[in-house]
């Protein structure tokens, strides 16, 4: 069965070969109004980053994958949130609806 997210199959496997290239072991999951069906072609993509442990990712890793992404030929902005600095009210609200962009 096909997850509900709008996202182009193109960008969705760059972003998973971004993450695996600068954040080996971490896990993505995408929330937001690309999941919930809220989203139109030029909304912008949320992702929270979650390392195995979910300790928070080192600060230096988080900039390198995120200046990747940006330098990426991906055509939407993407926000990118680690886990471990969230607040736990917002991991509620994310744990509603998400889909899993895999490590």
């Amino acid at each position: 069965m096909p997850d509900k997210l709008l996202l182009r199959e193109q960008d969705r496997r760059r972003l998973r070969d971004l993450l695996v290239q600068h954040l080996p072991g971490v896990t993505a999951w995408a929330y937001g109004s690309r999941v919930n069906g809220d989203a139109h072609d030029a909304s912008d993509l949320d992702i929270v980053l979650r390392s195995a442990d979910l300790d928070k990712i080192p600060l230096k890793a988080l900039e390198r994958f995120q200046e990747a992404v940006r330098e990426s030929n991906i055509p939407i902005l993407i926000e990118a949130r680690d886990w471990a600095r969230l607040p736990e009210s917002f991991h509620r609200e994310i744990l509603r609806n998400y889909v899993e962009l895999g490590e």
